[in-house]
């Protein structure tokens, strides 16, 4: 499967869309928000530029986007009026997989400037979409100030060549991901694929900043070495359960469940350092690692966890999902895996691990 071409969020204003269902990215990313805006703060006023670039990389589309680049632009704002210095001119770069809803961002950005304007400040802002996968070069050399990317960089560039045989045959039968019952080389692979993955990242994004240009990255990630966990992992132990039950209803093949993977990884703290330090071109200014509680979603919608999960995971992996399986099982498949997810928080939390990173160009 080319995830480039296939892989994206839902889009539009549905029910099933991204835009509706991303409010536990949302609040987990403003539990990190302090770091985003003094590292902006911090490079805004050692460089003091006339034009500054920004990029989201992974901006998806829906509220969230341009909310977080406007608090972006407000905290350059609030700091240039502070030492009396002319506000600067803004390049916004927002960047993901062609198949993203950019249209979506588009039809939003009137009202994004209008709310820019009565805040009587950020005079000349040109945002643009870049398309295109961020494992590679995307913009012009030393363009950019600063570098956002929230909850994306867990997303490999495509499933590790690893989980097949020479025959072409799955040896990861049953799991979608990382699995107890999973040999070896299958957590192996996934994390070779994200040594490759994230190196290129980096020296591409190495490429593009002017040097002490700042990134700050947020990804789901792991809390040791171990890669079977009641983390993130699990989470894809939970979708792989609710595949099962499904073949056992009869609604889908069991070679189906056996050829797919997700292209997911949750990197340790170590790894993460491992290969800033390995790849060169950056810093590591911090490292932070946070447990976000069952809670942090609300119960403002007055519906269980489980299904709040469940929904934010059908947003994110419906394409690939519909793209193997067909669109059929949709509704049957987080229907159960909702279930799930509540069952087993019942017993013992599931606690999903994110990791911070700001790393400052040499």
């Amino acid at each position: 499967m080319d995830v480039e071409k296939v892989f994206h969020m839902t889009g539009g204003f549905g029910e099933t869309s991204y835009a509706k269902n991303s409010s536990l990215q949302k609040k987990a990313s403003d539990m990190v928000k302090h770091i985003t805006q003094e590292t902006i703060q911090e490079i805004y006023l050692t460089t003091k530029p006339k034009s500054i670039g920004i990029a989201d990389l992974g901006c998806s589309s829906g509220e969230n986007t341009l909310s977080t680049i406007k608090e972006m632009v407000e905290t350059i704002e609030l700091s240039s009026h502070k030492i009396a210095y002319p506000s600067p001119e803004y390049h916004l770069y927002l960047n993901d997989l062609p198949g993203n809803d950019f249209n979506a961002i588009f039809k939003a950005l009137p009202e994004f400037y209008r709310e820019l304007k009565e805040k009587g400040g950020a005079k000349c802002v040109y945002v643009g979409g870049y398309p295109g996968s961020f494992y590679g070069r995307v913009f012009p050399d030393k363009c950019l100030h600063f570098i956002y990317s929230s909850y994306s960089l867990h997303w490999l560039s495509k499933v590790p060549e690893g989980l097949y045989d020479k025959k072409g045959k799955p040896i990861n039968k049953a799991n979608i991901y990382i699995s107890e019952s999973s040999p070896p080389i299958v957590s192996q692979s996934y994390s070779a694929q994200f040594h490759d993955d994230f190196s290129l990242f980096l020296r591409s994004r190495s490429e593009e900043l002017v040097a002490g240009g700042k990134m700050v990255l947020i990804l789901l990630g792991r809390s040791g070495p171990l890669h079977i966990d009641r983390g993130n992992q699990f989470f894809w132990e939970l979708l792989s359960r609710s595949f099962s039950i499904l073949i056992s209803q009869g609604e889908i093949e069991e070679e189906k469940l056996d050829s797919y993977d997700v292209h997911f990884y949750a990197p340790s703290k170590e790894e993460l350092e491992n290969e800033v330090k390995e790849e060169g071109s950056f810093e590591m200014d911090r490292l932070e690692m946070y447990e976000i509680e069952k809670d942090i979603g609300g119960d403002e919608s007055h519906i269980s966890y489980g299904t709040s999960v469940a929904m934010t995971v059908r947003a994110i992996q419906e394409s690939m999902i519909s793209h193997h399986f067909g669109e059929g099982i949709l509704e049957s498949l987080f229907e159960q895996y909702g279930r799930l997810v509540d069952e087993e928080m019942a017993i013992k939390d599931i606690k999903a691990i994110t990791l911070v990173l700001v790393l400052r160009k040499l």
